[in-house]
């Protein structure tokens, strides 16, 4: 959150977004995800899964992450992700939970 992509210079990232430690992506790397929910940078969180983005155009997919006790709609994670998926063709699954 707050900070430029290493490769992309002008890509800002207004959320966080980062990887799943131990867990490997279709890109052979630890799994990215995004932290949504949360308005300040992150080095460490433990949250939900609430969505899993696919890409149609790209060789791994994104977690969506959220507080346990917030939830989001589809639209809503749409907005946030917009930055950096817009670049992309995709769908998003969404986690049902039960409480």
């Amino acid at each position: 959150m707050g900070s430029f992509h290493l490769q992309h210079k002008n890509l800002y990232y207004p959320i966080n977004y980062g990887y799943i430690e131990g867990i490997i992506g279709g890109d052979g790397e630890y799994q990215d995800a995004y932290v949504i929910g949360v308005d300040i940078p992150l080095s460490h969180f433990t949250g939900k899964v609430i969505a899993i983005i696919h890409r149609f155009n790209d060789n791994e997919d994104k977690w969506v992450i959220a507080p346990i006790s917030k939830t989001y709609t589809k639209k809503e994670i749409e907005q946030y992700v917009y930055f950096q998926e817009q670049f992309f063709e995709y769908e998003i699954e969404m986690m049902i939970s039960h409480f």
